[in-house]
């Protein structure tokens, strides 16, 4: 068996070529999120490279299994009418291409486009498949020198196994332990390193009270761009009072970047130590924040529960990464584990410490790997003989422990992208349609809220959509996907992958961009603050929905 067969022009490129054109035609249809021409050529491009290595093995395993049809090469009549037939094809498909996109973007309230730019789409795809296939032509070439040299010692068809396993261990130590992983912490060591030089113009606070002011322990500098960001920012008391026309104080908001102290353990007692001297536990509610990869904390998460609690509450943070959060999900998705399971124990060890009538009520809060990262934070069996009182954990990713067990547990009859879980008493589900008030069904001691989003990838996104279809695809679908949208193997994954990497280019409300008027529903829920009427929600829901337009 010769392995040159696989990178040879015969009828292996031919089926491949009709695989990999309908690839790219399916990679044309809708998903979840809406897409440029620029993203949609590198999807289609890298679909087309998917349906090309399929067809590249087909003909290996028919040749490995001696079956004579295609031993021979297709004449140049068959090849041509392959060419002209792969064309027609796409031509028809790249015609619909714009209209799939409109029904994406109608559910998400945005303008329709008139068309995808066709060349600039092709050209892009083209470059990618190029780059991929030579890829997966360097992986042939390294399986044929190992099976050449082991041929000397085993039998052939030993030889090829062993060999095979050898460039797959090669090339998966390469990408992931070098490309990947070294990679990502050589720049994440270098934006945190240029992170303190960083100077955006944020003020530095003047009260003493804040952090990063200089009665602070920690320094403005240290705080880095999201922290710094993180504390500037917020209502303050007088605002959130003359919305509410009632007495209101100043929000607490503590916040330790990664410069701030060399490991995580000592960052976490620094964030104690900071939110004890700002007076954080005498407040009535504390939050335990776990910021994005980036650090960023989300302002329509945090503002909308300090308005609730009309300023009487403290929040504290502890960043652990500087790269986009899918990006360390992809590569690393226990990245922030550690520093939020340090954060935890510190806030808990001490909170726990303190009379139960006379401590702040304790909540986690997390978005995208935030989210993951603090349903991490807390082992349960460390916390249930004196628990917190409530989590809200939005947009958490495919990967989320405990996200994962309870949708896949979900009561018979309610959908994978809203579920309802037991008696609703400890965990319930929402998105942009309130889905909390469950009839029926009332809270226990601990309040836990997912809020998701039907068209988010981050959530939604699952390897195993390569050979079977997701259960939130199924009827009834969530209210903001397409109903264009259809599970076609290997090409829906990659679908969902790209998304994944786009999913905050949606609007707010859509996507993994989350909208303050949904947070608010689910802090009522979780937090259930007094003294606000319906009028009173509707109100503040307004009020960030007119900042949100401005």
């Amino acid at each position: 068996m010769r392995i040159s067969r696989i990178v040879s022009l015969s009828s292996l490129s031919v089926l491949g070529m009709a695989i990999a054109t309908l690839f790219f035609c399916l990679s044309l249809t809708p998903s979840l999120m809406p897409r440029s021409a620029f993203v949609q050529g590198a999807l289609s491009g890298t679909c087309a490279a998917f349906g090309y290595g399929i067809g590249v093995f087909l003909i290996w395993l028919w040749n490995y299994l001696e079956i004579p049809f295609l031993r021979s090469s297709p004449g140049r009549p068959v090849v041509i009418a392959v060419i002209i037939l792969c064309i027609l094809i796409s031509v028809l498909f790249l015609w619909q291409a714009a209209g799939w996109q409109d029904s994406v973007r109608e559910l998400m309230g945005l303008d329709p486009i008139t068309a995808i730019d066709p060349l600039k789409l092709i050209g892009i795809a083209i470059i990618v498949f190029i780059v991929l296939i030579a890829l997966g032509r360097l992986f042939n070439r390294t399986v044929a020198l190992s099976h050449a040299w082991l041929s000397r010692f085993v039998p052939p068809r030993i030889a090829f196994v062993i060999g095979t396993l050898i460039a797959v261990v090669l090339f998966w130590s390469v990408a992931e332990g070098l490309l990947f992983r070294v990679a990502l912490r050589v720049v994440d060591s270098s934006f945190q390193e240029a992170d303190a030089l960083i100077d955006d113009n944020t003020p530095m606070p003047t009260e003493a009270g804040r952090t990063g002011s200089a009665a602070s322990l920690v320094r403005w500098k240290q705080l880095g761009r999201q922290g710094r960001h993180f504390i500037a920012s917020g209502p303050t008391g007088k605002e959130i009072g003359e919305f509410t026309k009632t007495a209101a104080l100043d929000p607490i908001r503590v916040y330790v970047g990664l410069n701030a102290a060399p490991t995580t353990e000592e960052r976490a007692k620094l964030a104690l130590e900071e939110f004890k001297r700002q007076g954080g536990f005498d407040r009535s509610a504390l939050i335990v924040i776990v910021p994005t990869g980036t650090g960023w904390v989300d302002p329509a998460g945090i503002d909308t529960v300090e308005y609730l609690h009309r300023g009487d509450i403290a929040s504290v943070a502890l960043q652990y990464s500087y790269l986009s959060s899918w990006l360390s999900l992809l590569v690393e998705p226990g990245y922030g584990s550690d520093a939020a399971q340090a954060l935890f124990n510190e806030v808990y060890g001490y909170w726990k410490t303190l009379p139960r009538d006379h401590r702040p009520k304790l909540y986690l809060h997390g978005l995208s790997l935030g989210a993951m990262n603090s349903q991490l934070s807390a082992n349960l069996y460390d916390v249930i003989a004196d628990p917190f009182q409530g989590a809200l954990w939005s947009g958490p990713p495919y990967s989320s422990g405990t996200w994962q067990w309870v949708t896949e547990n979900r009561n018979a009859g309610s959908p994978a992208w809203l579920p309802r879980f037991r008696d609703g008493s400890i965990i319930r589900f929402t998105n942009q349609q309130n889905a909390l008030n469950i009839p029926g069904a009332v809270w226990g001691p601990i309040r836990v809220v997912f809020l998701q989003y039907a068209s988010d990838p981050v959530t939604f996104f699952d390897w195993r959509s390569f050979y079977r279809e997701p259960d939130w695809l199924k009827s009834p679908r969530g209210p903001d996907v397409s109903p264009s949208f259809r599970w076609f193997p290997v090409v829906t994954m990659l679908q969902l992958g790209f998304d994944a990497m786009i999913a905050t280019t949606s609007p707010m409300g859509y996507g993994h961009v989350y909208a303050p008027e949904h947070y608010i529903d689910a802090w009522l829920a979780v937090t259930e603050p007094d003294g606000w009427s319906a009028d009173d929600i509707e109100r503040l829901k307004s009020l960030f929905s007119k900042r949100r337009e401005d």
